[in-house]
């Protein structure tokens, strides 16, 4: 009998061991996993580093990024453009999601209708679709972009 208890004393140690290792080889990952710091952010933020869009866009438009790696997959980004702006037409290798945040803006995908962004409203934009957007006439418009690939834009050049 004594031992019995002996042997499930050592089952019991062994079992709680494994546990313990178990936890803390899974528990490291997930703190190397999880050791970025969550974010919080609006486009009036006055840490925001605002930079140029791309030269084929005119004088006026710039992008702040606030999470990522433009060169890396998973970037997301304020683009921000005056009123009455007008935004050629162009094409990303990404598929973006986006939410208006400020403003209105008009966007116009090919062989699609206008379709128009108030304050909210989120978008779908499918990979290498072109498409246009003019923002309206009262407010800047301010856009939070998530793009899946790398951040890129190339203009839709017309041939005469």
């Amino acid at each position: 009998m004594n031992n019995t208890l002996k042997y499930s004393q050592l089952k019991v140690i062994i079992l709680i061991l494994t546990l313990f290792v178990s936890f803390s080889f899974f528990g490291q990952g997930s703190l190397e996993k999880g050791s970025e710091i969550s974010l919080v952010k609006t486009h009036k933020d006055k840490d925001l580093q605002w930079g140029p869009c791309p030269s084929f866009m005119p004088k006026g438009c710039t992008i702040s990024v606030l999470h990522g790696d433009p060169s890396k997959k998973n970037v997301d980004v304020f683009f921000k453009v005056p009123a009455n702006y007008e935004i050629p037409e162009h094409w990303h290798t990404s598929a973006e999601r986006m939410i208006l945040v400020s403003g209105e803006l008009h966007v116009t995908y090919e062989g699609e209708t206008e379709q128009i962004m108030k304050v909210g409203s989120y978008a779908f934009g499918p990979s290498t679709k072109p498409h246009t957007a003019k923002c309206g006439d009262k407010d800047p418009c301010v856009l939070f972009i998530a793009f899946e690939e790398p951040l890129d834009a190339f203009p839709i050049v017309l041939k005469k």
